[in-house]
């Protein structure tokens, strides 16, 4: 992922662009700019109607007339050019769901005055979360990825400390970092790519719940049957969810370790992917699946739009049943369930010592541990199976423009209610 001296100049170049067309409301990488919260009453007892200190409410920019002559022609470049800049994170059969936008250079200072990429004030403002930032008091939301993040707490408590979040360390009881033995080591071999995964995992779980402990297991590589393991050992632990960024090209093979993601009471969340072809774990009937969307400050009442993104695993499963619950243009399971912002010409802010420091990541990754963060935070998803529980409530998403043919997501969050 190293570019060329070429590169790195049109990469500044774009990022340099890309913040002008923000602030012409035009919806690409956003620097953080505290966002708003609202007073409203929230179901689930992670949630309470809160203001942090110093929090003001952010303007929402105003949708602008697209530029024209050379600014537009520059900015329409940009556009054509994006493409390029927004890397998989992780290659592979089995693959990360991260996406890396890189046209941002990383920011190696710690606790910078402002990052790219969406916050979690901008993330509570877009789907209408008040979360809780007083004190760590559970439950548990488990990630399971693969390898070994060296810098996985240390990373979690720049990301927390940056955004006013409550610390989650190992020293205070709510971060653990586990093998798939459930042991405190020996850990599997570190991998730089993963560990921007894994870094995106806790950030986006600490954004949904920032009162919820957070354990991560780590399987030894990014082998299926591995990481379906450690789905099983992750459950052992009781959380509340458990998220699954990654995936492999769906195949009878894949499907045949169903079973490892069936756990009674614990809801269990899996990215669609970001290329075109449906992916396991996210086309099992026992998991949430979640996609991806584009999202961007608008003038409406909300405040934000979203349209879904055209590339992603979504579709119709070619060996899975479709399950009672689900009422979809597919014969058979169709994916994903909910969404979630994706696009990393936005993206998320996450803080990752092996990348360099503050990046902006996107890709359905940064879903799969967010809604598995709200399930937590609202504590009664039960023991129905899969997805059922969204379906019976789907009126509280937030409806999503531009569903393109095969994506069967409902919608994305608006506050607690759906899950």
């Amino acid at each position: 992922m190293r570019a060329t001296s070429s590169t790195r100049l049109l990469a500044g170049f774009l990022a340099l662009a890309l913040l002008a067309a923000c602030a012409g409301g035009g919806g690409s990488v956003v620097p953080n700019s505290g966002g708003s919260t609202s007073q409203s009453a929230q179901r689930g007892v992670q949630y309470i109607s809160h203001a942090l200190p110093g929090d003001s409410p952010t303007p929402t920019p105003s949708p602008s007339p697209a530029p024209g002559g050379l600014l537009g022609g520059l900015l329409g470049g940009v556009v054509g050019l994006l493409g390029a800049l927004l890397s998989p994170v992780c290659t592979g059969l089995l693959h990360c769901n991260a996406v890396r936008n890189t046209a941002v250079n990383p920011n190696p200072n710690p606790h910078p005055a402002s990052v790219l990429g969406y916050t979690p004030k901008q993330l509570w403002s877009a789907y209408n979360l008040h979360p809780s930032t007083s004190t760590i008091t559970g439950p548990t939301i488990a990630i399971v990825d693969a390898y070994d993040d060296l810098t996985a707490e240390s990373d979690l408590a720049i990301y927390r400390s940056q955004f006013g979040l409550p610390a989650c360390t190992t020293a205070n009881g709510c971060f653990s970092k586990l093998n798939s033995s459930l042991q405190h080591g020996p850990y599997p071999a570190s991998n730089k790519n993963w560990s921007q995964e894994i870094a995106l995992d806790l950030a986006m779980a600490s954004a949904a719940c920032p009162s919820c402990k957070i354990v991560l297991v780590e399987a030894a590589s990014d082998d299926i049957n591995l990481l379906a393991s450690a789905v099983d050992a992750a459950a052992t632990l009781q959380p509340a969810a458990i998220s699954n960024s990654y995936g492999v090209n769906e195949s009878s093979s894949a499907v045949g370790l169903d079973a490892h993601y069936n756990h009674a009471g614990i809801a269990i969340t899996a990215s669609v992917g970001d290329t075109a072809g449906v992916e396991f774990p996210a086309s099992s009937s026992n998991v949430i699946a979640v996609g991806g969307t584009t999202l961007k400050p608008a003038s409406n009442a909300r405040g934000w739009s979203e349209t879904a993104i055209t590339s992603s695993g979504a579709g119709c499963s070619k060996y899975v049943e479709r399950p009672s619950w689900q009422t979809a243009s597919c014969s058979t399971r169709g994916v994903g369930d909910v969404s979630f912002v994706a696009n990393a010409a936005t993206g998320v802010a996450v803080y990752d010592t092996a990348a360099g420091g503050w990046i902006v990541l996107g890709g359905t990754s940064t879903g799969a541990p967010f809604i598995a963060g709200l399930i937590a935070a609202a504590g009664d998803y039960g023991n129905a199976p899969g997805a059922s529980p969204v379906y019976a409530r789907a009126s509280a998403l937030n409806p999503i423009s531009g569903t393109p043919a095969g994506d069967t997501s409902l919608g994305t969050p608006n506050g607690l209610a759906a899950f």
